[in-house]
């Protein structure tokens, strides 16, 4: 073997090493890199999730609920904000100007214990307002806004202790059946005062509605619903009659009919049709 063949060897077998290594050096730096991106994604997702609202004061909640604590009170917000951590427990926006809540307001926060919105201007919460919230909310604030009534599908279960003073209730039947399915606090028990009623002449306005339980609001849906059956069933008492009518005067004029047919019968006819009878009867 001549030397520039041994030359050619040595050369040729350095290079794959080398490439060998170099392959070896980037799967490493591909490897690298992608745990460098699952970190930067797992940073990014965490600091989603518990970072404090732009527009909001946050802090470490105290005591046995833990989490955070997110106060936007007096903000002058008319929309609840879209960036409060998950881990919220305590969640203040009290003296703000929201009036509604739609449904799902609230979905994005399950560990959600207490939720201040007193002192807003609140005139309507949507069917599933709190919806998501029937686990973990143990205290709901609604005081002093415009409530007038209450749809219990709003609250689709949630049992939080609620307080709802300062409202100008209208009480009537809706109301009556509503409330009783929520924990109130005690100072509701007497602060839930009807501004207007249903029926006017029921002495429920301006009394407290722990007194109103003694008084049937929902008498005049009862006797509008049994008006409402009389009304039906006289209808239908009417058409029956309408269609027994009918059905009589079309018999009577189909047999009247036939009788005029009959009576315009050639009179030959009619003496055939008489001697046969006879023939027959002797």
């Amino acid at each position: 073997m001549t030397l520039k063949s041994l030359l050619y060897r040595k050369h040729a077998k350095v290079n794959d090493e080398k490439s060998r290594s170099q392959k070896t050096e980037r799967r490493n730096a591909c490897k690298l890199l992608g745990i460098l991106i699952l970190v930067l994604m797992t940073l990014c997702f965490h600091h989603a999730a518990t970072s404090c609202s732009k527009r909001c004061y946050c802090s470490d909640s105290e005591g046995s609920f833990g989490g955070k604590t997110m106060r936007c009170s007096n903000l002058h917000l008319t929309e609840i904000p879209q960036d409060i951590p998950n881990d919220t427990r305590r969640l203040y926006l009290d003296y703000n100007l929201l009036t509604s809540l739609p449904a799902n307001a609230f979905h994005d926060l399950p560990l959600l214990a207490e939720l201040d919105l007193s002192h807003n201007e609140l005139a309507l919460l949507e069917p599933g307002a709190f919806r998501g919230l029937a686990a973990s909310l143990q205290f709901l604030d609604l005081s002093s806004n415009q409530l007038t009534t209450l749809d219990p599908d709003a609250f689709e279960g949630v049992r939080a202790r609620s307080n709802l003073t300062g409202n100008p209730w209208h009480c009537d039947c809706r109301l009556q059946t509503a409330l009783p399915r929520l924990d109130l606090e005690p100072v509701s028990l007497t602060g839930i005062i009807c501004k207007t009623s249903e029926p006017s002449d029921s002495g429920a306005q301006g009394v407290p509605f722990l007194l109103v339980k003694d008084l049937d609001l929902c008498v005049v849906l009862k006797k509008t619903t049994d008006v409402a059956m009389l009304v039906t069933m006289f209808g239908w008492f009417t058409m029956v009659i309408s269609y027994l009518v009918y059905y009589v005067r079309h018999n009577q004029e189909d047999a009247r009919r036939h009788l005029e047919y009959l009576k315009s019968l050639p009179s030959r006819q009619g003496k055939s049709e008489e001697s046969s009878t006879i023939s027959t009867v002797v």
